[in-house]
């Protein structure tokens, strides 16, 4: 198991490192007042990854958690770079990101309490979890529908948490540059296909038209000339 990350662009910094066990997306959110943007919490494990970043944007609340769109498609593009072409990464509205259609982790947001929709909050926290193994003991078909990323044709011996916790924050990069680069329309229009084309189509959607609201997150159903709306605080707060 690799105990460092792989150099990362000078962005990031600082960069803490916890034990296994440790909660990194807390200690983000700890450390934000004070560090700022680009600080990034990562959890040395060899059974999962856990890495949180703190970002200030520069938009209202309820838009800037859009950046919930960037963080997923940053994993599943991590995930591809080292793992079988062949296996589908796909993801639940709209947090959970899924291998071979079965749970392997989630993206998490945090951001101060008593910040309001309409104004631009201070920081927010934009957090990774995922898979690499089941514990010890574990028995197929104890938790359905889940899975782990070394039991779906990962190498164990090319892959690690501090792999694929660099590879995430870079793509994650990635995704926020061109997001802001471009503007809040166009920008978040590319963010919002990519995440879109990997958006699993689950029974409640039916075959309704799919879009993202750029101003709130909500997800956008549209079939037969009706049209509904399901938010995306609303989806955070319920129960897994």
């Amino acid at each position: 198991m690799a105990s460092e990350l792989p150099e990362l662009p000078s962005l990031f910094e600082p960069v803490v490192a916890l034990r296994e066990g440790g909660d990194a997306l807390s200690r983000a959110v700890a450390l934000a007042p004070e560090h700022g943007a680009g600080t990034l919490v990562w959890v040395r494990s060899a059974s999962r990854i856990e890495a949180a970043v703190v970002l200030e944007p520069e938009m209202p609340l309820a838009a800037a958690r859009g950046a919930i769109f960037a963080g997923a498609s940053a994993l599943a593009d991590a995930l591809a770079a080292y793992g079988p072409p062949e296996v589908p990464l796909t993801f639940h509205w709209p947090d959970r990101v899924l291998v071979n259609e079965g749970q392997v982790g989630r993206i998490r947001l945090a951001w101060p309490p008593g910040a309001t929709e309409e104004a631009e909050p201070a920081w927010l926290v934009l957090g990774v979890e995922a898979r690499l193994s089941f514990p010890r003991g574990w028995e197929p078909g104890h938790g359905l529908h889940q899975t782990a990323i070394f039991e779906e044709g990962w190498s164990e011996e090319e892959v690690s948490a501090a792999h694929l916790t660099a590879a995430w924050a870079r793509h994650l990069m990635a995704n926020l540059a061109e997001w802001q680069r471009t503007g809040p329309g166009s920008g978040f229009s590319r963010m919002a296909e990519r995440y879109l084309a990997r958006l699993a189509r689950q029974d409640w959607m039916g075959e309704a038209r799919r879009g993202i609201d750029p101003a709130s997150g909500d997800l956008l159903l549209e079939e037969g000339g009706a049209r509904s709306r399901h938010g995306l605080l609303d989806a955070l707060a319920a129960p897994a």
